[in-house]
């Protein structure tokens, strides 16, 4: 029994060398980060958004439709008070905007979303929902009832939006890693005091 706990801690230590090893050799380039946003009525918006970390400037601003400058994709979901899926759009992928109103502000020095806001599909398709407004101002979640521009709206907030850096996953094999270390030295102690 002994045997599979040191040959499960070996392995496990030559996997986050290996990854380690990947990242030295290929660092990353793509960065990933998820945002939410909940609505004092209950409604809620989770994305997810990209860029590469070594061309990006510390100030990304994106507007319109077409190629982006840095912004490499940025997918949003809408949630309503129960958590049942509204509506998901693609605003942003393989470094082209799908939409006309898309707006977006974001500091990669402090990580933060600021100034005017706006993400959905961005086609005016009758029912689609969409988030804009101005961030540390006022967030409002409005659906499309018509093509002249006309929306409604059903949900704000004062303009708080949160943004969390989605991990590497070299970093993740590296605490698997460390975790079955654990593991395996926590059970090997405990069978040698049997």
């Amino acid at each position: 029994m002994k045997n599979i706990f040191t040959e499960i801690a070996a392995i496990a230590a030559t996997s986050a060398a290996f990854s380690v090893a990947i990242a030295a050799n290929n660092p990353a380039q793509a960065i990933e980060l998820n945002f939410n946003w909940q609505g004092d009525a209950g409604y809620s918006a989770i994305g997810s958004f990209s860029y590469d970390e070594t061309t990006a400037p510390t100030i990304i601003s994106e507007s319109g439709s077409g190629a982006t400058n840095f912004l490499q994709s940025l997918n949003v979901s809408f949630l309503d008070p129960s958590n049942n899926p509204l509506g998901t759009y693609s605003t942003v992928s393989g470094g082209v905007s799908q939409s006309d109103f898309f707006a977006f502000n974001f500091d990669t020095s402090t990580q933060t979303l600021f100034g005017p806001f706006d993400v959905a599909g961005g086609t005016g398709v009758i029912g689609e929902y969409f988030l804009q407004g101005t961030i540390g101002d006022s967030l409002v979640f409005r659906q499309d009832v018509d093509q002249q521009g006309t929306s409604i709206t059903l949900d704000q907030n004062s303009g708080s939006i949160q943004v969390s850096k989605v991990p590497e996953p070299a970093s993740m094999l590296g605490l698997l890693a460390f975790a079955a270390l654990g593991v395996g030295s926590s059970l090997k102690k405990k069978q040698a005091s049997c």
